[in-house]
């Protein structure tokens, strides 16, 4: 975002300064309208946490004026996967997945590596409250699965059991499964046209993996979606004593905290509720906060 967007969005000097002026390093369709995209950012890429996300604007465009937000899908050395010998130890290379949908992702299909980009970020409260337990079990519905990779990769390298699940219309839809499988995690999927897994959705997936006996004891689950699904997961945790957090998808417009256009409504320790801005004290809240109605 350069600084007459930055004035336009009312950010100050302090905001300012976590804008970076990134480059396209790879770019590839993964999965049925479903794209990848390499940044060089070491400014994002060196800070993010699993779970954060960054807000993208193509360089020298108008039409999106403001930028979009995407979740830091992941992170790199070098600009190939993996870290070759002799690779800087700083992470300057960031991963981001999209679907096809409006008027910037149709734009952002087309860039080409050499390519500018602007971002800022890393931002919002990512995965951090989610404790350590014996096993995680990770939801992803649609393109949730962005947000869930580093957190599952990190915990299964911890030595924690970690399973992902995952639904989608259709087996086309899925895109990069291996680096699920590569990340050490047990992986099950669930398509509505039963192309591919469980036939329905990812809560008949869960009732089917894991019956109430089998669900119990030391699991976290973390999750990621549609927001009805991110809902009914959390109903399905809830009955099974299982703590839930969820990565809420709301529309934003500035991803710093002072537009209010993503505000969820969140239930507070003592039975009230407020607004919460899902870009600064989210993406992640705990399920059962949600006012999912």
């Amino acid at each position: 975002m350069g600084s007459d967007v930055v004035a336009a969005c009312g950010m100050g000097p302090a905001a300012s300064r976590g804008v970076e002026e990134a480059t396209v390093v790879a770019h590839r369709q993964t999965a049925a309208n479903m794209f990848r995209i390499r940044l060089e950012c070491p400014g994002v890429a060196s800070r993010a946490v699993a779970g954060q996300f960054a807000m993208l604007q193509i360089t020298g465009r108008v039409d999106p004026l403001l930028g979009r937000p995407l979740a830091i899908y992941d992170t790199y050395r070098a600009a190939a996967d993996g870290a070759p010998q002799g690779a800087p130890e700083e992470r300057r290379f960031a991963d981001f997945v999209y679907v096809v949908h409006g008027r910037f992702t149709t734009a952002l299909k087309e860039l080409a590596p050499g390519d500018p980009m602007t971002l800022w970020g890393p931002l919002g409260n990512g995965f951090s409250d989610v404790p350590r337990c014996e096993h995680l079990l990770l939801v992803a519905g649609g393109i949730g699965q962005t947000a869930l990779l580093t957190l599952g990769r990190d915990r299964a390298m911890a030595g924690a059991r970690v399973t992902f699940c995952w639904g989608a219309g259709l087996a086309a839809a899925f895109g990069d499964l291996d680096d699920f499988h590569q990340a050490g995690m047990d992986v099950h999927l669930a398509t509505l046209d039963g192309s591919a897994g469980t036939r329905g959705n990812v809560i008949d997936l869960l009732e089917g993996a894991f019956p109430r006996e089998a669900a119990a004891g030391p699991t976290h689950v973390a999750c990621c979606g549609p927001e009805g699904m991110m809902a009914a997961v959390g109903r399905w945790a809830a009955g099974r004593s299982i703590d839930c957090h969820v990565s809420l998808e709301a529309p934003m417009a500035c991803g710093i905290g002072i537009c209010f256009t993503c505000v969820a409504k969140v239930r507070d320790a003592e039975g009230g509720w407020d607004y919460k801005r899902t870009c600064i004290e989210g993406p992640v809240f705990r399920a059962d906060a949600i006012d999912w109605t």
